[in-house]
């Protein structure tokens, strides 16, 4: 019974599938967090009389509804998201701009970066960096030859990151800005780009980046302040002289599961931006390589589906795994090297694993997006596979039927 079922299957069409090894490296970050949010956050929200599982209890709920609109991604087709790229990139400025609108934008410690929902606040950036993947992706496809041959193919999508660089930096958000131009210049190099071309159009966005961190004095100084920490232990250097005691004290087994004591009002953010430093402390060396080596798995499955789906003619599937591949282990990149003080320090949150609603939200709305595109890469593997194992007449009568609908579709 069990091989007629399965035939019959095989005789409606390819199957899709979602790929198992993802899946299973993105719940383990997402049940990581859960545990590590638990630890980091007990003395903050005591410190605030607000009893000690508040932010546990945030971070479930918000996690609940991050799987609710993953799970709505996952079975929503990638081609209603590239038909209505040109929509959500409206979408995407209009919420950017919003900020500055007074009664809908909120200032939380001097940036204006939230969105107040009344029963709730939102931050944009965490919707505008998947849009930006989509539509980057979108117009990889349709502007291919542009893309791979010519100077100017290039300036429309590093014109609408540089549109999002300029509205993030006013608000400002140095370290998402940052984020998007690199993803962005990522995309276009693997849709065919040529170097000369991205160097061309990429210095003079590196060199704007460099000019407003120099402008602004505590931004150059939290760039230079991580050379050396403890030239100002109680100022600049404060939260990362805090966060590399932590680690220092992980060792190669840690302290226990929740015997951390820099967490205890020591380390600033240590359930947002510095809950690796947390992990450290208390798992040591072998904490820090099984979250790495999750990351790892995560985003190396999703770039090499990626680059399969484009070999393969799934253009913007690849290409939106890719870019989203990149937006994570990016944003990972550049939270752990402030954690450990390779990096300058930035408010980027541990993607899965930090507390933060729209950035646990978002983050797995992307993820959804991403395995619906491993999903569509598979489906696509698996028709070609059926294609090779088709009689001789019949692959002859399917081809013939593929070419009579495109000549159909430009007559």
């Amino acid at each position: 019974m069990l091989f007629d079922t399965n035939q019959a299957k095989r005789r409606q069409g390819p199957r899709g599938s979602f790929d198992m090894l993802l899946v299973i490296a993105l719940v383990g970050l997402a049940c990581v967090g859960v545990v590590m949010v638990t630890s980091s956050s007990i003395a903050v929200a005591d410190s605030q009389h607000i009893g000690p599982f508040y932010f546990l209890k945030k971070h479930l709920l918000y996690l609940s509804l991050g799987v609710l609109l993953g799970g709505f991604a996952m079975r929503t087709e990638l081609k209603l998201l590239e038909k209505h790229a040109y929509l959500l990139l409206g979408g995407a400025v209009l919420l950017l701009l919003m900020v500055f609108v007074p009664g809908f934008g909120m200032r939380i410690n001097g940036a204006r970066r939230w969105l107040n929902f009344f029963i709730t606040t939102f931050q944009p950036v965490e919707a505008v960096k998947l849009i930006l993947v989509v539509y980057t992706a979108s117009y990889l496809v349709r502007h291919r030859e542009s893309v791979e041959t010519s100077f100017w193919g290039l300036f429309k999508p590093i014109m609408v990151a540089g549109m999002f660089v300029v509205l993030l930096l006013l608000q400002p958000d140095f370290g998402s800005a940052t984020l998007m131009i690199a993803v962005t210049i990522g995309m276009i190099w693997m849709g065919g780009a040529k170097p000369v071309f991205l160097g061309g159009m990429g210095l003079p966005v590196v060199a704007l980046l460099w000019f407003v961190a120099k402008f602004e004095p505590y931004r150059m100084r939290r760039l230079t302040s991580f050379v050396d920490p403890w030239a100002d232990p109680f100022n600049d250097g404060f939260q990362l002289t805090q966060s590399l005691m932590a680690i220092g004290r992980g060792e190669w087994m840690g302290v226990g599961l929740g015997s951390s004591v820099l967490k205890l009002s020591y380390l600033p953010e240590a359930h947002t931006d510095f809950i690796f430093a947390v992990i450290s402390e208390e798992f040591g060396l072998a904490g820090i390589l099984f979250v790495m080596t999750l990351f790892g798995v995560a985003v190396g499955r999703g770039l090499y589906l990626g680059v399969k789906g484009m070999e393969i003619g799934q253009r913007f599937a690849g290409f939106v795994a890719c870019g989203i591949s990149l937006m994570i282990g990016l944003q990972a990149m550049v939270s752990i090297g402030v954690n450990l003080g390779a990096l300058p320090t930035k408010g980027l949150t541990l993607p899965l694993i930090s507390f933060g609603g729209s950035s646990i939200v978002l983050t797995c709305a992307m993820a959804g997006v991403l395995l619906r595109a491993t999903y569509e890469i598979n489906r696509a593997l698996d028709a070609r596979q059926m294609a090779t194992r088709m009689p001789a007449n019949a692959l002859a009568d399917a081809n013939a039927a593929a070419t009579a609908a495109r000549e159909a579709a430009t007559a």
